[in-house]
């Protein structure tokens, strides 16, 4: 086993500032993952030549790969910093922020751009009031299967990052959005709001502009089968296209 963990960091004080490397040696404890080191660092904010330095900073709230805050580049690979076991890494560990958002400081960005585009797509049930509706229609199976694995994105960005169409230079909403249009047109109250939805993603930085490169789908820690959602609504939003057409 190392005596030490060795860590570099990409660091950055502000949205407008600089950025820079920085590199720690903690000693090594069994069963860490990348989280636990961070938190070491911060009780004792000191680098590799012995400077005391500020604490890294970084998002951080289940520690269990649900919420989704902890997305970071680690290694090179975009993914979650609280499953990514320290004993499973080759060192130096190299941690960067992700680079499709903007930087707030260090390893913390700001995911907002995801959820305006989740916004855009009308990702939730429209309800009118809080008196009860009776029973729903029953989802088959099938149906339900599908629902609860698009169910579990953390909108934690990781596909986004590895997305090459999603950029600042691009008005493409990125994958993550997708998955959410398919789950919420598949809810029986949902379903009401089907069109909308479509005629949203067929709009400027909708699915036209996917580029097919199915990087979102081979990093997604949630295995959402996003490509199959990509191309069932590709499918779908060229019939209400012809239907749009011929109804007018």
């Amino acid at each position: 086993m190392p005596e030490y963990i060795h860590l570099k960091i990409k660091r950055q004080d502000g949205p407008q500032q600089p950025s820079r490397w920085e590199e720690f040696k903690i000693p090594y404890k069994p069963n860490m993952n990348v989280v636990s080191v961070l938190m070491e660092i911060r009780k004792h904010p000191t680098n590799i030549h012995g400077q005391k330095t500020t604490p890294v900073v970084w998002d951080c709230t289940c520690l269990e790969e649900v919420c989704g805050a902890c997305s970071m580049i680690i290694n090179g690979t975009p993914r979650q910093a609280c499953a990514a076991l320290i004993d499973n890494l080759s060192q130096p560990i190299i941690l960067a922020p992700l680079t499709k958002f903007g930087i707030i400081r260090d390893l913390q960005v700001d995911r907002e751009i995801m959820f305006d585009h989740l916004k855009q797509v009308k990702a939730w049930v429209n309800i009118d009031g809080t008196f009860s509706l009776g029973k729903g229609t029953r989802l088959s199976e099938e149906e339900r299967k599908i629902a609860y694995t698009l169910s579990r994105c953390m909108t934690c960005g990781v596909c986004m990052e590895a997305c090459p169409n999603f950029n600042s230079k691009s008005d493409f909403i990125g994958p993550a959005p997708f998955g959410q249009v398919r789950l919420f047109n598949m809810h029986p109250i949902g379903k009401t709001d089907t069109n909308e939805r479509l005629a949203a993603i067929m709009g400027k930085g909708g699915i036209t502009d996917c580029g097919n490169a199915q990087n979102c789908v081979e990093v997604c820690p949630k295995n959402i089968p996003l490509t199959d959602t990509l191309a069932l609504l590709n499918r779908k939003t060229t019939l209400y296209g012809f239907s749009r057409w011929f109804n007018k």
